[in-house]
């Protein structure tokens, strides 16, 4: 596996795209890391101190998780180096995609990421530039669609993404409307826990389980775990968190996912960071989920939580261990072979499912078939890794193993 993972880490990108903006300090990459397929795939995120490595390492994980998710294509990915909260970022945005509007257009599908909304940013403004769908490169490139079809694909597309949606099990009742991007990375992420238990052995309900991050991942994948029965026990957020040793209700996890500012937890009780810092690796937990930015979860963070009984890290983010290789370095190897790590390509692949799903040849718009297939998706994928192996260490490996066979 390490043979086979050096080997792709090391390969170059097919296309670097580079850009500095004119009118502010913002800079931006898109990295196609192959047109595999004839088209290549990957959303748009910004940060600001982001910078090209970052980016090739997503773009790369991309290509992994098209093994997962399908379809059969390149990773990419897109990173501007910005502050998302500086009030110029809608121009920025603009600007960014009108100079990547050639390969939208030909050969690369974008989406929403980190900072940057698929709905309310992404979809609007590459339509103001005249393209159909973010994702319309991967139908030109990859399917060759003649223009019925083409016509037909991207109609599943733009109406399934921002899909409202309607059934109560997929949706916290509230003021707000939450679409099918809102809801089904953190959705595919519980799942990846509750198809584990369900394959390894074992049961979801009643594990502790403690939450990094409380953008759309961590909240939705929090209230997924809630509903299957698992006891939300903390949550660690930019600003601190909250920790109740004997679980946080269904409609405490709810209500505190509804009451979002943006990306930020909102809750009463609530720590300052450093405080919870301190506190919650140490917390008596089954399940981690780190949801918030790529590279955080530091050694000592694992040492803790292994010795407070910990079994099972689903990765909610790309790359969430502070590790300065690409993919997998000795802080993840670590774990791996202590715990079960389900790793981001399988835990995290649910967009990148629901544009696969939506971009077949006619496909039900409804909320139970979309998010019934990327449960389906993830547990296929983790019976295979399985099949490789049944023991409960090694799963992360394992799966790479798989992934890359097919792409080294």
């Amino acid at each position: 596996m390490q043979e086979l993972l050096k080997k792709f880490e090391n390969k170059k990108a097919e296309i670097v795209f580079e850009w500095s903006d004119s009118e502010s300090e913002a800079e931006g990459w898109v990295v196609i890391n192959s047109l595999r397929g004839g088209a290549a795939g990957g959303g748009t995120r910004m940060r600001k101190g982001l910078d090209k490595r970052e980016v090739e390492s997503l773009a790369k994980t991309m290509e992994i998780k098209f093994t997962v998710s399908g379809p059969s294509i390149g990773g990419a990915k897109s990173g501007i180096n910005f502050d998302p909260n500086d009030p110029r970022k809608n121009e920025v945005l603009e600007r960014w995609y009108k100079a990547v509007m050639p390969l939208l257009k030909n050969y690369y599908g974008t989406g929403g990421d980190m900072n940057v909304d698929e709905i309310h940013e992404v979809i609007p403004i590459t339509e103001s530039y005249g393209l159909w769908h973010p994702q319309e490169g991967i139908v030109n490139g990859h399917f060759h669609a003649n223009e019925p079809e083409k016509i037909r694909k991207i109609g599943q597309l733009r109406q399934g993404v921002s899909k409202v949606l309607e059934d109560p099990l997929f949706t916290p009742n509230g003021p707000k409307k939450y679409t099918v991007a809102d809801m089904i990375t953190g959705y595919g992420v519980a799942e990846s826990v509750k198809h584990y238990y369900e394959i390894w052995g074992g049961s979801i309900r009643d594990k502790r389980a403690v939450i990094q991050g409380w953008g759309n991942v961590g909240a939705a994948a929090a209230c997924f775990l809630a509903l299957e029965g698992a006891k939300i026990v903390g949550i660690i957020d930019r600003e601190g968190g909250v920790i109740r040793e004997s679980g946080f209700t269904v409609d405490e996890v709810r209500e505190m996912f509804l009451k979002r500012d943006g990306n930020k937890l909102v809750a009463e009780n609530f720590i300052p960071f450093e405080e919870i810092n301190e506190k919650i690796w140490d917390l008596e937990n089954d399940i981690f989920i780190p949801a918030a930015g790529s590279r955080l979860i530091t050694q000592s963070q694992v040492e803790r939580m292994v010795n407070s009984g910990l079994e099972v890290i689903s990765c909610g983010a790309n790359v969430p261990f502070a590790d300065k290789e690409i993919f997998f370095g000795p802080i993840g190897v670590w774990a791996d072979e202590r715990v079960s790590v389900i790793p981001d390509f399988i835990a995290n692949c649910g967009m990148a499912r629901v544009f696969a799903y939506l971009m077949n040849d006619q496909v039900e718009l409804t909320d139970q078939a979309i998010f019934s297939d990327v449960s389906e998706t993830i547990k296929n994928a983790l019976k295979k890794t399985h099949q490789e192996s049944s023991s409960k260490n090694n799963i992360a490996q394992n799966s790479f193993k798989i992934a890359l066979g097919q792409l080294v």
